[in-house]
């Protein structure tokens, strides 16, 4: 079972993804960030509603945490549909998706979180559905097997992907809209951490905001998640109000440091540079040191480290850089190696890792 971390960008349990969905942007004008996205969808949907159409099938991919599920809610709203969710790991047949399709009314929204995981069956099988708006359905079998075409309504498939690369062309390709969700900078986290504070009425100083959202690792699912944390501990440990001596003891209590850094992120570091004196190292060694998963370490630690150039990604491994040694108040290696100097960071969710 994966270990509950508060910097986590997965949801960790169904009362927080019920709380989160409380406290998400209902409309377009109400979501804070992914600017282009929103210019871009703002045009397609008012263009889809002209003529009366359906969406384009939309694609959203990067990070986890980052509100590819909460913009699906958001299309479906602008566009006064209803929307199905639905996840790669459970279709594991065809069908699973044949209830889904076919009781789809125009225009509505099927959402596929994880799309990457689709077994080539089903994905298969989803390709008359996006282009055609039709099924096709064995019934039968034997000498006695027969092909049954089934219409569909038309709808927009929206699917969410951490692993674009993962992705089969020909999927890919059904898809009319791309978008690539970037971790938010730290004024975006500023405004969606005050939005949080209106919702749950708490009484926060603008320094005890800020010391949270510059703690948030570019993450909406993380900030809004560190606002519970610190105001339970403000109304346990004082008088309910986030101060920034509150926000700070229970960042500290959660041991977050100023980075956003968790002691997992930490021991990963300490790891390359101990252990595999700053890289170049495979993403299996280090996993096996750490006795962690592989995919935890690459979708949940790597990304955020990437972001702020503490690891950088050669074909020869994962490098710990400059900035990492001094976080850790550790002296770099005199003499970079020629690798770590040539390092390039790896495009996320590419096959590398």
């Amino acid at each position: 079972m994966p270990r509950e971390r508060v910097v986590s960008p997965e949801n960790q349990s169904p009362d927080e993804e019920t709380f989160s969905l409380s406290l998400r942007p209902k409309r377009l004008p109400e979501v804070i960030g992914q600017k282009s996205l929103i210019d871009k969808l703002a045009i397609a949907i008012e263009a889809a509603r002209r003529r009366r159409e359906p969406l384009e099938h939309i694609l959203f991919h990067g990070p986890p945490g980052l509100g590819k599920t909460t913009m699906a809610h958001v299309v479906a709203a602008e566009m006064g549909a209803s929307i199905k969710t639905t996840s790669g790991p459970a279709l594991t047949r065809p069908a699973d998706l044949v209830g889904i399709l076919t009781n789809l009314q125009k225009g509505d929204v099927l959402f596929i979180d994880e799309v990457h995981r689709l077994g080539p069956v089903v994905e298969e099988f989803l390709y008359p559905a996006m282009e055609e708006f039709r099924i096709d359905i064995t019934v039968d079998r034997g000498s006695f097997a027969r092909m049954i075409n089934v219409p569909l309504q038309p709808f927009t498939l929206i699917g969410a992907t951490t692993r674009a690369g993962f992705l089969s062309a020909p999927l890919r390709e059904r898809f009319g809209i791309f978008h690539h969700f970037e971790f938010y900078p730290e004024a975006d986290l500023l405004e969606i951490a005050k939005r949080s504070a209106r919702l749950l009425n708490i009484e926060a100083a603008p320094e005890a905001i800020a010391e949270v959202a510059r703690r948030s690792r570019g993450t909406p699912r993380v900030c809004i998640r560190l606002m519970r944390r610190v105001r339970d501990y403000a109304q346990v440990k004082g008088d309910g109000r986030m101060t920034p001596k509150a926000a700070r003891e229970a960042l500290q209590m959660e041991a977050v440091d100023e980075k956003g850094l968790d002691e997992l992120d930490r021991k990963f570091l300490r790891t390359l540079i101990e252990i595999y004196r700053g890289g170049p190292a495979g993403i299996e060694a280090i996993a096996a040191t750490l006795n962690e998963e592989i995919d935890t370490l690459v979708d949940m630690v790597e990304p955020y480290l990437l972001k702020i150039g503490y690891v950088a990604r050669t074909r020869q491994g994962r490098v710990a850089t400059a900035p990492a040694y001094a976080h850790l108040g550790l002296k770099p290696p005199a003499k970079p190696s020629k690798l770590a100097e040539g390092a390039e960071p790896g495009l996320f969710g590419s096959k590398e890792a």
